[in-house]
């Protein structure tokens, strides 16, 4: 292994002139070379993974595919559980003590056949628990799965063994790894809470689009100049209405038109629900498949056009639909939760609004955006750049692709032991400090 150059290589991402070969073992549970695999449901984390992979590639890495790693399938996990859902408790059974030495045995047997210099895992701390191997070993991930416990719904009114066995198989992934990547401030401050993680462990980097457009600013301003004053046109991104904050969307569309401001409701990914009959302003578009030519033209069609993203979420870690938005120039409103207050900054590419924040609020920020239209122009300007230099996976590539050189060169490496704790204010601090810098 030895250091890389790099050149633009035309399209955003650094390419890099290798004098050798970083070669990675990527462990995944899922085919990261095969979209159409994929379910709904996991599209986020499946696509940030596949991201992931493509800007190491295109830094110079040779990389070997150990996915997708398969979870054995014993009967009884079933039966706990209807048992716990009976009792109106939640089980997750990927934590089940026979799950991590089964992922384990799999990446032994193909990790000793790739002549990789370190294994890099894009999930979840999960199958990297059992592993033993002398590599640097990095995770990355939006956030532990630790932090989700009473944040996601599925992960949420957990019972006592999930709980218990969660927390267990997650230190003793975090314990045998060198480098953990999160997105988020939130994330960070979580992992050290909850696992005495030292900061010094840790690095914050925001994840870009996963599909973003390779808009240059001269485009992104004519796309800004075509859109309309009115009516003002709110996008909503998400395959579940509830937990992405639909009806409180739905709510903060109804409140402006009731204020006067002409505004319609673009809903992508999910039906919309409401008590009888769709609101008129309220126009539906379905799901749409971003992995064909047509989808991908409607997709990039509708961010073109829309003024807000409206994002009000009840859990987040991250929100990549902000990335999405950002890099079409559209600014964005959202609930300030999870890791969302890290991406998205008032003045620069949007507002973050308390959880509890009302849709009258939603509206008044909104309403008085719109009214100054040469501001919410420049507000639209400023959110693409933001996403240029913080949110776009060639920000990602540049911050990742030094730090990873790092430990396999041996510069950066730690013992897998976890040190006394770290002051946690005084380590956001300092991550906060090398993400914005």
């Amino acid at each position: 292994m030895g250091t890389l150059g790099a050149v633009a290589d035309g399209v955003g991402l650094a390419t890099a002139q290798p004098l050798f070969i970083m070669k990675i073992a990527y462990a995944t549970t899922y085919d990261v070379r095969d979209r159409a695999a994929w379910p709904r449901r996991h599209l986020g984390l499946y696509g940030a993974g596949q991201k992931i992979a493509e800007i190491l590639q295109s830094a110079g890495a040779e990389l070997a595919f150990l996915g997708p790693l398969h979870q054995p399938k014993i009967p009884i996990t079933r039966l706990k559980w209807l048992y716990y859902r009976r009792r109106g408790q939640s089980y997750y059974s990927p934590v089940e003590p026979w799950v991590a030495p089964y992922y384990a045995r799999q990446i032994h047997a193909r990790l000793a056949q790739t002549g990789a210099d370190l294994l890099l895992c894009p999930e979840n701390a999960i199958p990297l628990a059992q592993v033993r191997t002398s590599l640097p070993t990095v995770l990355w991930t939006d956030a532990l799965l630790g932090s989700l416990v009473d944040f996601y719904p599925h992960l949420s009114n957990l019972c006592a063994e999930t709980r218990r066995r969660l927390h267990t198989v997650e230190q003793a992934a975090l314990e045998r790894c060198d480098r953990v990547i999160l997105t988020s401030e939130w994330a960070a401050q979580s992992a050290m809470a909850l696992y005495n993680l030292p900061a010094d462990k840790l690095r914050i980097i925001p994840r870009g689009a996963s599909r973003a457009q390779d808009w240059s600013e001269a485009e992104i301003e004519a796309i800004i100049a075509q859109r309309p004053p009115e009516p003002c046109r709110l996008l909503f991104l998400g395959v579940d209405w509830q937990r992405k904050g639909g009806p409180l969307a739905l709510e903060v569309a109804q409140a402006l038109n009731q204020q006067g401001v002409e505004t319609e409701l673009w809903v992508v990914g999910c039906q919309p629900q409401s008590e009888g009959d769709l609101p008129y302003f309220v126009k539906p578009h379905g799901f749409i498949d971003r992995a064909t030519p047509t989808g991908e033209a409607q997709f990039a069609h509708l961010l073109s056009n829309a003024h807000f993203l409206i994002f009000p979420t009840k859990a987040d870690t991250f929100g990549v639909a902000i990335s999405e938005a950002n890099a079409a120039g559209l600014p964005c409103v959202a609930a300030a939760v999870g890791g969302i207050p890290t991406v998205l900054r008032a003045g620069v590419n949007g507002k973050a609004f308390a959880a509890s924040a009302s849709a009258r609020e939603y509206a008044q920020y909104i309403a008085a955006t719109m009214a100054d239209y040469a501001g919410y122009q420049n507000l639209a300007l400023s959110s693409w750049r933001h996403y240029r230099q913080h949110l776009s996976w060639e920000a990602v590539q540049q911050q990742a692709w030094s730090d990873l050189q790092a430990l396999v060169d041996g510069r950066d490496r730690r013992s897998l032991t976890i040190p006394e704790r770290a002051d946690p204010v005084n380590s956001l601090l300092t991550l906060g400090q090398r993400f914005w810098a």
